[in-house]
């Protein structure tokens, strides 16, 4: 099988694999006490947990405070519903994003989703418009994980700073594939898209923020997310955060080869997207009258998306593709080819032309 689906999960580093086996111990090991007990075993436990920290927090800004979360779905409703203040955010967001709206509505503030620009880039002159004292927060994602394109954080940040208002990044498809460097508050990310396990998120606080708790109990982390952290799910994360810091150029270098195979061997189909601010691991691609039903069928042997995992077998069209101005029919005749550090250059070949033979098929 060809794996083209980088979006909705990567395959689990060996390192990452490695590093949680020891911390999944049996009954006569060492290393499977609670990270919050006092006794040797817990701190051990505990310490493994902190390692793991330390190399999350390794490719995020410095100085900030970095919390374990269950993925980053949470930490992204920890944020929203944890923060005072109207909230503000775009149209191609995630769904663990705009799904918040009723229980933020609930609230009694309000909850406004702009616009996006025809490439998918976030509309900031739509932003300066509405962003008042009330706002307080404004919800962004780095890069998007339907089409790939690339938001501009920096001139987000810098209109939500004017009014104070905190800002949240979803940097779950740049972290550990492209450098984290903005001066937002707070910053979602998740294992299993850089080849870490699944299950376990992170919230990147920086100084000065602070949000209300989501989950409440023992008090864990800091008292921001009660709950009994896995530790061989940190140190699968931490592990799988190391191998992507120490390769990330080569990593980057990578993507950009198979980002321009990918592009001659898919030369006659449309681009959704900006094909400039974008990130080359995501193709997001139409042709005109494709059944992508009819497609995914007769090409079995390659994983690829029709849209967001998170939405798959919903019948309805991508919410992101008609943000930027598709039509339905335009939106079903789309498809997402994701790639990264384990797809080779033969494997887009492959897949290409398995596709392409798929789609003269249906006389296209």
């Amino acid at each position: 099988m060809i794996y083209l689906d980088y979006q909705a999960t990567t395959p689990l580093a060996t390192e990452a694999r490695e590093a949680m086996l020891r911390w999944l111990g049996g009954p006569e090991s060492d290393t499977f006490g609670n990270p919050h007990s006092p006794h040797r075993m817990g701190r051990m436990a505990a310490a493994a947990v902190e390692t793991a920290r330390e190399r999350v927090a390794a490719l995020l800004p410095a100085g900030g405070k970095l919390i374990f979360t269950s993925g980053a779905t949470e930490a992204i409703n920890t944020v929203i519903l944890g923060t005072p203040g109207d909230v503000i955010t775009f149209a191609t967001e995630h769904a663990a994003v705009l799904d918040c709206r009723p229980a933020v509505e609930a609230q009694g503030r309000r909850f406004t989703v702009l616009p996006v620009l025809p490439d998918g880039r976030a509309d900031v002159g739509a932003l300066a418009d509405h962003v008042t004292s009330s706002t307080g927060l404004v919800v962004v994602m780095a890069i998007n994980n339907e089409i790939g394109v690339r938001n501009p954080l920096s001139a987000v940040v810098e209109i939500a700073r004017q009014v104070g208002a905190r800002v949240l990044v979803d940097a779950v498809q740049a972290y550990g594939r492209v450098p984290v460097e903005v001066a937002a508050d707070f910053i979602a990310i998740s294992a299993h898209k850089c080849h870490g396990p699944k299950g376990i998120g992170a919230l990147w606080l920086g100084g000065g923020a602070v949000v209300a708790p989501l989950l409440l109990g023992g008090g864990q982390e800091g008292g921001l997310r009660s709950g009994t952290l896995s530790p061989a799910l940190c140190a699968g994360f931490g592990a799988a955060a190391q191998v992507a810091e120490e390769g990330l150029s080569e990593q980057m270098f990578h993507v950009e080869h198979l980002w321009n195979t990918a592009r001659e061997a898919f030369a006659d189909w449309d681009l959704n997207g900006s094909a400039v601010d974008r990130w080359h691991g995501n193709l997001n691609i139409r042709r005109e009258g494709l059944d992508v039903a009819r497609l995914m069928s007769d090409c079995r042997n390659v994983m690829f998306s029709a849209g967001s995992a998170c939405a798959s077998g919903s019948g309805r069209p991508s919410h992101v593709l008609k943000a930027i101005g598709l039509s339905d029919r335009a939106a079903k005749s789309s498809i997402r080819l994701g790639f990264g550090r384990y797809t080779s250059l033969q494997d887009i070949a492959d897949a290409a032309a398995i596709i392409n033979a798929a789609v003269r098929e249906q006389g296209l």
